[in-house]
């Protein structure tokens, strides 16, 4: 039996992407042999990632000027790959600290030799809301945010407009969830594992011209221009997630394009946090109203004991995933693009009952 799966990923797959991999596991495109035993180098494999890359820039309205890379490592390696090529030997990045994820990033462009400026940060309130006053530096080579915070369930609603150099952004934990202006970004990331894939591949967006301006001499799979010069295939690249995603982002364009999606997206969120603020005071929302995210969907309950309780039960109902992150505790509802509003109303629907029992 299926469960309701609310993790935070790796995440919740769409049913018809699951079902289409199994059928194609053991003869991929009538090669006679899965995905994942064919070479990198064959023909069909570069067309599937060719085709991969269109898929991506056509969701996103994303013109000529851009290119899609795949690359392995995580957001994690992007946090280092970024200062090292855009600001490196000690030249100067401004940073919007919203939580985890963008803390550990200004932290390791500082290992990485980058003078790191602090433009704002929500940190005196646990992070709990975006911030919307900025103390931007006078000349940044970029300036760094996370659309999403999966740990403390805040999200941008609207990037900042008048930054003193390009933006650059994680967009790991809300890519392809709702359609976003990238006119005053350089470059932003994803790892795949939230909404569009496996573990194990990153989407890298990047003009090509901005990619050209990065410090030369860097090793090879550190560089951006090695993936832009080799198609993502200087070494093997993680092909069968990469093929994954491939069918993630057909089944976006089939459910009506990000529009669509957004909209979905919205009336998960509304129908969750609802339950929520209906709830007198039993269910706690951890983000600020105007700062809630759409994909993490955080909250207390009156009590640890009964936080515990909560999670207990509700695995016993099919419901899974729904711990908050080690970090801060409590509870987190994870709504990606594959997550159903059957399962979002499964979850309010026991929500319910848990309070009438223990309210």
């Amino acid at each position: 039996m299926r469960v309701f799966n609310f993790n935070a990923g790796p995440a919740a797959l769409p049913i018809e992407v699951l079902e289409q991999v199994a059928s194609e596991m053991l003869d991929w495109n009538g090669t006679g042999m899965s995905i994942m035993e064919n070479s990198h180098r064959a023909k069909q494999v570069v067309a599937m990632a060719a085709e991969t890359e269109e898929l991506v820039k056509s969701l996103l309205n994303l013109g000529p000027e851009w290119s899609v890379l795949f690359c392995q490592g995580g957001a994690s390696l992007q946090f280092a790959m970024v200062p090292l090529n855009f600001a490196p030997d000690g030249q100067l990045a401004d940073f919007i600290d919203t939580g985890l994820w963008s803390t550990k990033a200004y932290q390791e462009a500082k290992q990485c030799g980058t003078q790191v400026h602090l433009a704002a940060s929500s940190a005196q309130d646990d992070f709990t809301y975006i911030p919307t006053d900025y103390n931007f530096s006078r000349s940044p080579k970029y300036v760094y945010l996370t659309s999403n915070n999966t740990v403390r369930g805040t999200q941008w609603r609207n990037f900042p407009a008048q930054a003193p150099a390009p933006l650059i952004a994680d967009l790991s934990s809300d890519f392809l969830s709702r359609r976003v202006d990238l006119s005053n970004f350089v470059l932003a990331f994803a790892g795949a594992q939230k909404n569009v894939g496996p573990a194990g591949l990153t989407v890298v967006l990047i003009k090509k011209d901005f990619a050209q301006t990065g410090k030369k001499g860097l090793p090879h799979m550190l560089d951006y221009r090695t993936y832009l010069d080799n198609g993502s295939m200087y070494n093997t690249p993680p092909v069968f997630a990469i093929y994954v995603a491939s069918l993630v982002f057909k089944w976006i364009k089939a459910e009506g394009g990000l529009e669509v999606i957004e909209k979905f997206n919205q009336l998960k969120g509304k129908t969750l946090y609802d339950a929520i603020d209906g709830s007198s005071g039993f269910y706690r929302g951890t983000a600020r109203a105007d700062s809630r995210s759409l994909m993490n969907v955080t909250f207390r309950l009156l009590s640890e004991d009964l936080e515990k309780k909560f999670l207990e039960e509700a695995k016993t109902q099919g419901l899974t995933g729904l711990g908050g992150h080690r970090s801060v505790g409590g509870v987190r509802a994870s709504l990606y693009n594959a997550v159903t509003q059957t399962a979002v109303e499964s979850l309010t629907g026991f929500m319910a009952e848990f309070m009438k029992k223990n309210g």
